[in-house]
């Protein structure tokens, strides 16, 4: 389909409308850092903290994003690229339908993410550093993926054979060798309440 054929249609039921409904805000808490840091641990933590609020939430994790809507695509830089704008795109949906959206991708550099935040939405993007020395992360190393990327059976380890690089002015770092999962939680749920607010 040829991309001047295609004409956006107005919806009757706007996301103003969807938020005063549920009576929040819908907006992205994006979590990145290594492997193993911690990002799906907190952002699954925080989303049940509030959920039990009454607040519309859905998780995206980067492993099971893989599973289906980006089964399609590697480790390369191109792949990780096209993955990441595929998600940022239905997350603007997800904000569209006014459910906070919490994001836990790898997400290793600087212009991938500067491409997400630009898709979702300046407004909308909240980044949290789940911020942790490499050494932390391979120890504990849940899926044995550090010790495979050591032995070069995966190519293109983020923080082994492929860099990353840290945010620049994230809107919250959380030092997680530090800090246990309940005092992250807390942290991050401290800065999204006051931006959930119509």
């Amino acid at each position: 389909m040829r991309k001047n054929n295609v004409v956006w249609h107005p919806p009757l039921v706007t996301r103003e409308m969807r938020n005063i409904l549920n009576g929040h805000r819908s907006l992205a808490i994006w979590f990145t850092g290594l492997p193993s840091s911690g990002k799906s641990t907190i952002a699954h933590g925080v989303e049940k903290e509030l959920y039990e609020r009454g607040i519309r939430t859905y998780t995206f994790d980067g492993d099971n994003i893989r599973h289906g809507l980006c089964s399609d695509l590697g480790f390369s830089e191109k792949d990780r690229e096209e993955n990441l704008r595929r998600i940022a795109e239905v997350i603007k949906l997800f904000i569209d339908a006014g459910i906070v959206v919490l994001a836990a991708f790898v997400s290793p550099l600087k212009r991938h993410r500067k491409i997400v935040r630009s898709i979702i939405g300046e407004n909308d993007f909240i980044e949290v550093y789940c911020r942790c020395p490499v050494e932390v992360c391979e120890k504990r190393d849940p899926k044995g993926l550090y010790k495979k990327a050591r032995t070069g059976e995966i190519k293109n380890y983020t923080g082994i054979s492929s860099p990353y690089e840290e945010p620049e002015n994230p809107d919250l770092i959380l030092d997680t060798h530090l800090l246990d999962i309940d005092e992250a939680v807390k942290r991050v749920l401290n800065l999204v309440e006051k931006k959930l607010i119509l």
